[in-house]
């Protein structure tokens, strides 16, 4: 592979050669730099100072190019528009043609701007990225807020699509209004809903969409969806995605996320009953609740896998086993068997296609709806982690056909049971298996990648850099171009094992799995031993631990929107990690009993507390954790999703094995033994924090 500053020369366009930023420099400058400071020639004020200014004078260079070209642009758009008036007073066809196809030439044109900005960002990204390598971060960190924020910044210039955004609307108007409307006198702004079908207007849109930046509530879906978005596509990769999507195999599968959601959850209000009436103990209903978790350890990897060469088989083999699964766990009533009871669920986390999703929206959904495609991930996921309980809720019914017994404990089985038959059966009407990826692509997008392997985010920049020492290799050598072309291939192929992956891993990255391992260990503890719990200490009925477990469901998006659109915004997302690490060992606190006597506000408001924090903790964590992920595990069997779900799934499977284990010690007992190694854990994730973001900053 060739190395940034060599593949940046060769897809500069050369009338515009000199308005590029002169990278090489820059780089060769870094070095220098470091060299004098260690031979005490230099002090590092001076650096930054001299840094700063090199890089103000290189940013200002493209700005006032990029504005040289909008007057061009408009001066252009502004011929074209008088020659579209005269052709209003004397209609002629051919003209009309000539003129659409002129600003057509605009649009081209326009992309290839886009592109000169595009290639322009990533340079300056890299810089300062290597830059932070070498004299630590908070130089970068100084850089972009002083430049980003100022009324006079030229870094916002660089990144600000309104001009260009202009030009766009400007050239989709103009040939919207040039197409056969058939009488009809409404223009674009009257039927905002019908786009322009036109294939350069496409592309426009898609390019200016790769330069916003952003950190509302789609993007922070996104981050918190674990779908690891790879760098930049080539034309040619945009083009195949447009091929091999689908939208309703794309619905099917946030169908498939919705359906999991709800079956993991439905069974939790009521575990604790089926448990007893099985004539085991309530606390079983931990093992019962995590036998799905257990297997999903092994299914994400093998679902993962078999997402390599087909979308179609592995979600009808997970619709039959869920179907299967749900029915073995609805017989065991009437079967008076515990191990049906723990097969079935078993059978349930066996059919976890979740990673199959997850691959679909990543390799199969074009880049212009990625993002909303991630976001509805994450949506449809909460809603069924909503619906499960309060659909539990609602199942308060006891009757009987022939031998087969339906109440509150055997209705989750026998509802999800018919949900996943009507899945199987839409699925396999309208499910259209995407075409494998054709060799021409996979070579094409191996050397027409501008940013290829820089782990890229979605905005260009985010915030125009990584926020963790060595997150990723920087695959580019100490010189242009140094290394094999084989050693360089090595570095940017898929892992091909967990523990490949795992030594991939830097240690921040590591860090906040463990972080993820905390929260998911002390949310499921919270529900999963939530109808033990309060029927110990509260006499609950079942609708009403159905109605708590929803509500607290229910603050997922909420929390998402609050997070992503303003609190992001505010503070740094370090600050936002540690303060709701702080928050959830706090709900944990809160949750003791102690001396007093337990009541309902302060289960409800710890419990409350504790969710909520650890949902914005979630989010936080694994918008970082999308930045900081290697580049080798965007993609293939064992990618950072795969690790992400694996270290949340094997936390979970822990919390309620431990509630089980727990329960041998007594009901009384049962809500202290089981917060204590959440608190343990909690604390240590804190301490982990403090003492990598302190080494960083």
């Amino acid at each position: 592979m060739v190395a940034f500053g060599k593949k940046l020369k060769e897809r500069q366009i050369q009338e515009w050669q000199g308005y590029y930023i002169n990278y090489k420099v820059m780089k060769k400058k870094v070095k220098e730099y470091a060299d004098q400071i260690q031979a005490g020639a230099l002090n590092q004020r001076y650096v930054l100072k001299d840094f700063s200014r090199m890089l103000d004078k290189e940013i200002e260079k493209v700005v006032l190019f990029l504005l040289e070209q909008q007057g061009v642009f408009a001066r252009r758009i502004s011929q074209l528009n008088e020659q579209q008036d005269s052709l209003q007073e004397q209609p002629d066809i051919s003209k009309v043609t000539e003129l659409r196809e002129a600003y057509r030439n605009v649009g081209r044109d326009l992309l290839k701007l886009l592109f000169f900005v595009e290639i322009n960002a990533i340079g300056l990204r890299k810089i300062l990225k290597k830059f932070d390598k070498r004299f630590g971060y908070k130089f970068t960190d100084y850089y972009v807020k002083t430049r980003a924020n100022h009324p006079y910044s030229q870094l916002q210039q660089v990144f600000n699509n309104v001009g260009l955004g202009a030009v766009v609307g400007a050239i989709s108007r103009n040939l919207a209004d040039l197409q056969d409307r058939e009488g009809s006198y409404l223009s674009i702004y009257d039927q905002p809903a019908l786009p322009l079908q036109d294939s350069v207007v496409d592309s426009m849109e898609a390019a200016i969409d790769r330069l916003s930046y952003s950190t509302n509530f789609l993007n922070f879906s996104v981050q918190r969806s674990l779908i690891m978005l790879e760098e930049l596509p080539s034309p040619v990769e945009e083009h195949a995605d447009d091929q091999r999507y689908h939208f309703m195999s794309l619905l099917l599968n946030l169908a498939n996320t919705f359906l999991y959601m709800i079956n993991t959850y439905i069974v939790v209000p009521t575990a604790d009953d089926y448990s007893m009436s099985l004539g085991a103990a309530a606390t079983v209903c931990g093992i019962v609740i995590g036998a799905m978790a257990v297997a999903q350890v092994f299914s994400s990897v093998y679902f993962s896998a078999w997402s390599n060469r087909s979308y179609f088989r592995p979600l009808v083999f997970s619709s039959i086993v869920l179907f299967v699964g749900n029915v073995m766990y609805a017989l065991a009533y009437d079967l008076k068997s515990i191990p049906v009871l723990l097969i079935g669920r078993i059978f349930c986390g066996l059919g976890s296609a979740r990673a199959v999703n997850r691959r679909y929206i990543s390799d199969c959904v074009p880049l212009k709806i990625r993002m909303q495609a991630s976001a509805g991930f994450v949506s449809a996921s909460a809603l069924g982690m909503a619906c499960g309980p309060a659909l539990a809720g609602l199942l308060q019914t006891n009757f009987k056909i022939y031998k087969l017994t339906f109440n509150q404990d055997t209705l989750p089985g026998w509802v999800m049971a018919f949900a996943w038959l009507l899945y199987l059966i839409w699925l396999w009407i309208s499910f259209r298996e995407p075409a494998q990826e054709t060799d021409e692509v996979n070579n094409f997008s191996q050397i027409a990648n501008a940013a290829e392997n820089d782990a890229l985010e979605r905005g260009v920049v985010q915030p125009l850099l990584l926020n963790s020492v060595g997150a990723e290799q920087d695959n580019e050598g100490g010189q242009e171009g140094d290394g094999s072309e084989e050693a360089q291939e090595e570095s940017r192929r898929p892992a091909n094992s967990i523990v490949e992956a795992y030594r991939l891993l830097t240690p921040s990255v590591k860090v906040q799995l463990l972080i993820y391992f905390m929260l998911k260990y002390a949310m499921e503890v919270l529900l999963s031993e939530s109808s033990v719990v309060t029927t110990y200490y509260f006499s609950w009925s079942t609708s009403t631990v159905a109605i708590f477990l929803a509500c607290l469901g229910l603050t997922v998006l909420p929390v998402n929107i609050l997070v992503g659109s303003y609190i992001s915004n505010i503070f740094e997302d370090r600050q936002i990690l540690l303060a709701s690490e702080i928050m959830v060992c706090l709900g944990i606190l809160l949750s003791f009993q102690v001396i007093i006597p337990y009541s309902v506000p302060q289960y409800v408001c710890s419990g409350l507390l504790m969710f909520v924090s650890a949902e914005v903790l979630e989010g936080v964590n694994l918008s970082l954790l999308s930045r900081v992920m290697s580049s080798r595990l965007s993609r293939g069997t064992y990618n950072g999703g795969l690790l992400s779900t694996e270290a949340g799934t094997i936390a979970r499977v822990i919390a309620d094995v431990t509630i089980t284990l727990a329960g041998y010690l007594g009901q009384s007992k049962l809500l202290n033994v089981t917060l204590l190694p959440s608190l343990l854990i909690c604390i240590a994730s804190i301490f982990a924090t403090c003492r990598t973001y302190n080494s960083l900053y």
